[in-house]
């Protein structure tokens, strides 16, 4: 009698043979092709759930087929494990931040493993881990030594639940994404890396990344935001201080009737930290402005307010004195803080001048569009000719830019400019969980960075770290108080930590040599195997990790210690897994864990049902019951497989006969043709779905032929057992422990992972053709062979090529086409 399909025990078997023969141990210097195949290490804040799974799991796809393709994978995997989600996860659970990850991260580990998802664990890294955050402490220190680290006053987005400073991209509708509370601006004595130094090298070096997806390298190139146009100096009229904008709107200037200037710009404070009402009205105005947030501040419905400063300045082009207002729309990350305001020719502007009584100069006239400013019901943003600007009359405005531009850096007030939005990296975070920024502060000395020779500066483990708004390491004396280690007297530590992003922006590197207490990673092995072959990871990390990554890659390369520009050669970014049409989250109550399905179906059923659940780029619907549909395939495959390994066996020379029967050259060829379909669905764009969906079809007709009809032939073994061990091979990289199990009982040796990917007879993958009468007008006029399955328009050349089809054809006027696919080509000519 067959043995049942019981997945746990076959599980369990082939994950102890993987990690007792050192499956996915990589050397240092194989012979032949590498691969590094790498997906985003996880934050351990929580138990993995099956949307998580999605990222592992193709990864593990990715790394198996290579392997059987012949190369040597590196795929290695850490822990993200510093950071505000360990840290709230481990507040929220009463332990402390260390005891709550390294909790977590036993169990993420535990999971991994029973997906089947396998690595070289000897090269795990941990970034909360002394041996890990000594090196990236390193890091800080070299870019500090290269005037990449520097610490300067901003304003900074705030959580006052969280207590500490969020990145951009933390901050989502105004909120924190952690804890939902309202963000607000403050004003902090902050590190930051320079990235903005690598702004147009970032920019430019998209382009060595064809194959990134388009959408990821799109989000960067917005999120750098590379503007040309010109700064513009503008004195003002009561000192002959010069206040600098940046436009990209030249052409306009003579149209602005007023400038604005962000709440936080230093005019407005020298004008607010003087007496009388009128800088206590702005103190009032740019608090409440800057206490709106900017997500807020820049949002289209976001009513327009400001207020006037007292201040005007004279437009170095028609002499004339405009007001300085201060506005809640206007920022001082772009630019520099202060526009021109031309409310002819913006909408903004033109509804700010409107409430507020401000002149409209319309300097833009385009077709049937009269400059006339009292009949304007809303600003003119197209191009045409200018008028009302002096000499520039009469030219059309984009042409009118350079001449603009010539004679304002020919008097020297303004010159041409390139503005990035990209600001630098805020890298300072006020809380415990992170690691610690390595310099001392001295009253004699100022910063000093900590020697190499004293990392790392360990992070206490006796502190208070609930968050009150300062860094809790400031609460701990025996952390604070220190030597300068330049003078030898009384120093303190910084007490801010580093944001997490400092860690993830390297792990790549250390993962080739983990152990190293010399030096964060060898640089030679980096060498040899970077930049990254394979990068997977979820498209919520295409800006800032994927950014931070490529800057300190960069760096490292100016600074000797890599060869190569970029980290990552090829990305993939997966898409969620979302049940009840939501993002799985605790919050929403609808996770699904891993732990009972596998425990039930087993690991295989899990990632099978993973990869089929639709193109893996896009987001796809979880569905419980579905879930049963692929464990019956793969039950359904065992018990098809068994007897007939086991016929197989008994009969040595069954796969080297010939297959002459027409059904068993039919199997033949469907064998071939899945070959390649499966092949180019994992080489092409990971289409995992269409590649399952190829491989079931391939086993129905192996099912069906292995059922003759009443009067037909003896099916030949050869053929069963192509198929067969093809399917085995085949589905190895998806559902690994089944493979394996039926590759022995097909009498394979060794791991199925170490068997050659299966390569596909083009002469055996050729389409069948079928021949296909056509007429004309009613007429037979010849018989063309068409490909099986061929669409309308093949079907159409083919007749319209065929000699005796042209004659009738040629000169006249096509009325109309009938296609009956594989049966008629009729054309109507007249």
């Amino acid at each position: 009698m067959n043995r049942p399909y019981v997945p746990r025990e076959i599980e369990r078997k082939w994950q102890g043979y993987w990690e007792e023969t050192g499956l996915f141990k990589a050397s240092d210097a194989p012979a032949g092709p590498r691969f590094y195949c790498l997906m985003m290490f996880p934050y351990p804040s929580a138990a993995l759930h099956v949307g998580h799974g999605r990222n592992y799991i193709i990864g593990d796809v990715v790394a198996r087929y290579k392997m059987m393709r012949g190369f040597h994978v590196l795929t290695p995997m850490g822990w993200d494990a510093f950071g505000l989600p360990a840290e709230n996860a481990a507040i929220k659970g009463g332990l402390s931040p260390r005891r709550s990850t390294l909790d977590n991260i036993a169990v993420m580990k535990r999971q991994l493993r029973e997906w089947g998802v396998c690595y070289d664990w000897d090269r795990e890294v941990t970034s909360c881990e002394p041996e890990y955050y000594r090196w990236t402490q390193w890091l800080f220190l070299r870019f500090l030594e290269r005037g990449l680290a520097c610490r300067k006053s901003a304003f900074v987005n705030w959580c006052p639940s969280c207590a500490t400073v969020l990145a951009n991209e933390q901050v989502v509708d105004g909120g924190c994404e952690r804890c939902g509370a309202a963000v607000r601006q403050k004003e902090l004595e902050q590190w930051f890396f320079r990235i903005t130094a690598y702004a147009q090298r970032l920019l430019d070096d998209l382009a060595l990344l064809p194959n990134w997806p388009e959408r990821v390298k799109t989000m960067q190139r917005n999120w750098i935001g590379r503007s040309e146009g010109c700064e513009i100096d503008f004195r003002l009229a009561s000192t002959g201080e010069t206040l600098t904008c940046f436009t990209t709107r030249l052409d306009t200037i003579h149209g602005a009737t007023y400038m604005v200037v962000a709440p936080e710009h230093p005019l407005v404070r020298r004008l607010a930290a003087g007496e009388g009402p009128r800088a206590a009205e702005l103190r009032r105005f740019a608090e409440r402005a800057v206490g709106q947030g900017r997500i807020a501040r820049v949002a289209a419905d976001t009513e327009k307010e400001g207020l006037f400063t007292g201040e005007e300045a004279v437009n170095p082009f028609t002499r004339a004195r405009i007001p300085i207002w201060v506005a809640n729309y206007v920022l001082m990350e772009y630019g520099t803080g202060a526009v021109m305001a031309v409310p002819a020719h913006d909408q903004r502007d033109f509804d700010f001048a409107k409430r507020y009584g401000l002149p409209v100069v319309p300097v833009i006239r385009g077709e049937d569009r009269p400059p006339d400013a009292a009949g304007m019901t809303g600003a003119y943003e197209g191009d045409g000719v200018l008028v009302n600007s002096g000499q520039f009359d009469g030219l059309p405005n984009r042409e009118a830019i350079e001449a603009m531009a010539d004679l304002m850096e020919r008097d020297g007030f303004g010159r041409r400019a390139v503005c990035y939005r990209l600001r630098d990296w805020l890298i300072s975070r006020q809380r415990y969980w992170g690691a610690p920024i390595p310099v001392v502060y001295c009253d004699r000395c100022g910063i000093v960075p900590v020697p190499d020779e004293d990392l790392p500066v360990l992070l206490p483990t006796d502190v208070e770290f609930l968050p009150t708004g300062e860094s809790p390491l400031a609460r701990c004396p025996s952390f604070v108080a220190c030597r300068c280690p330049r003078c030898g007297g009384e120093g303190r530590r910084e007490t801010d930590t580093m944001d997490t992003f400092v860690d993830s922006s390297w792990y790549y590197l250390r993962y080739l040599s983990p152990r190293d207490d010399r030096r964060p990673f060898d640089a030679e092995l980096v060498n040899r195997w970077l930049p990254v072959d394979q990068y997977i990871g979820g498209v919520e990390h295409a800006i800032l990790h994927l950014l931070y990554s490529r800057f300190v890659t960069k760096a490292l390369q100016d600074a000797g210690f890599v060869s190569f520009p970029e980290p990552f050669k090829n990305l993939f970014t997966q898409g969620m897994i979302v049940k009840n049409g939501a993002k799985m989250s605790k919050s929403k109550g609808n996770t699904v864990s891993p732990d009972a399905l596998i425990a039930r179906y087993g690991a295989d059923t899990v990632r099978l049902y993973t990869l089929f659940i639709g193109p893996p780029e896009k987001d796809a619907e979880w569905k419980d019951e579905s879930v049963i549909g692929a464990y019956r395939f793969l039950r359904g495959l065992w018990e098809l497989a068994l007897p007939l390994a086991a016929s197989l066996r008994a009969r040595p020379d069954a796969g080297s006969a010939d297959t002459r029967s027409p059904a068993g050259e039919a199997l033949r060829r469907a064998v071939h043709r899945t070959i390649r379909k499966v092949t180019r669905d994992i080489e092409g764009n990971f289409h995992f779905n269409t590649a399952l969906a190829a491989l079931m079809e391939l086993e129905n007709a192996l099912r069906g032929y292995l059922r003759p009809r009443p009067g037909e032939p003896e099916r030949e073994p050869a053929a069963a057992a192509c198929a067969l061990k093809t399917i085995i091979l085949l589905l190895a990289p998806f559902v690994p422990h089944l493979a394996e199990e039926l590759w022995r009982e097909l009498g394979g040796e060794g791991s199925v992972f170490r068997q050659p990917w299966p390569e596909w007879d083009p002469a055996l993958v050729e389409e069948e053709t079928v021949t296909v009468p056509v007429q004309v007008n009613g007429k037979l006029r010849g018989r063309v062979p068409i490909a099986a399955g061929a669409d309308d328009e093949a079907h159409l050349a083919a007749a319209l090529a065929e000699p005796n089809v042209k004659a009738h054809t040629q000169g006249k006027r096509l009325v109309k086409t009938v296609v009956v696919p594989g049966r008629l080509v009729n054309l109507v000519v007249n």
